[in-house]
């Protein structure tokens, strides 16, 4: 009896984990369910979709939905559009984030706590509550309708600055003091010195921003009207109004949902750990 005592706490640790390892499965099989769904009703007809979305049934599968997709709407301009947004939008995000967080971490001027404080607001500011006033700026300074109006209001964002000076704040300034001693000044400190071993921030600002452009649907609604402008975000959202399709037509829908979804995930997926160790790279900086 004393040999089997030691034994009984292993096994019902053992059920514990089990069952803790099944609720996670269970969780997890939910979480992805509409993704699933989705990616199974792209592949299928139309009347397949609609009579059994849930059925795995492999006798419905077609890529009949995205070549009607390619064909017969305007789906790889909207891609392209989406793509040159996406890229000048994060290149300009990391940068003048990166350079607005420097400076307000560590130069001194005026008017720097204000600024901050203005910034943590704007951060508390429902976005929608916005657009009007962005609207009647872009129509007042004439860049209404153009890859401008686009681009340019979404150059800085207040989250990505917040961010990146709190990273900057994390780096011991006697890495910068050294610089200035062998005859940098604040630009080559920052380029050269500060900014690499920011690393980590910078790689994190720049999936936010590419995941937040190429999602962004409200600023494009009231930035552009013009059809040859139209993103990706815009196009789908037109298709699952049915504005540019008869019927249900699911799995056109959904196959255009789905590509949408690809860079944004192929991205997540290759700087995964880079973006979990953004805390770690702060300290060990």
């Amino acid at each position: 009896m004393t040999a089997t005592a030691p034994n009984q706490p292993r096994r019902h640790n053992g059920r514990f984990w089990w069952a803790m390892y099944l609720a996670l499965i269970l969780l997890a099989l939910i979480y992805i369910s509409p993704f699933l769904i989705q990616v199974l009703n792209s592949f299928k007809t139309d009347p397949a979709a609609t009579n059994n979305p849930l059925s795995f049934n492999p006798v419905y599968f077609t890529t009949a939905a995205y070549e009607r997709l390619f064909q017969n709407s305007d789906f790889p301009l909207w891609a392209r559009n989406s793509f040159i947004v996406t890229i000048f939008v994060t290149m300009g995000r990391v940068f003048f984030n990166s350079l607005a967080g420097y400076a307000l971490a560590r130069l001194r001027f005026p008017g720097r706590n204000v600024i901050f404080a203005a910034l943590v607001a704007v951060m508390a500011v429902p976005a929608v509550t916005l657009l009007i006033p962005k609207f009647l700026v872009i129509r007042q300074i004439g860049i209404y309708d153009t890859w401008f109006g686009m681009i340019l209001p979404l150059l800085v964002d207040a989250a990505g600055v917040f961010i990146m000076k709190n990273f900057f704040e994390s780096i011991p300034a006697s890495v910068e003091e050294q610089a200035r001693i062998d005859g940098a000044g604040t630009f080559r400190t920052f380029w050269s010195i500060v900014l690499p071993m920011a690393m980590p921030a910078v790689i994190t600002i720049t999936i936010m921003s590419f995941q937040g452009s190429w999602n962004e649907l409200s600023h494009f609604i009231i930035a552009t009207q013009d059809t040859q402008l139209t993103t990706l975000t815009r196009g789908v959202a037109m298709l699952s109004s049915g504005q540019l399709s008869q019927g249900t037509q699911y799995p056109i829908k959904l196959a255009a949902a789905l590509l949408m979804t690809i860079p944004v995930a192929i991205l997540f997926f290759v700087f995964q750990k880079r973006i979990m160790n953004t805390s770690a790279g702060a300290v060990k900086g």
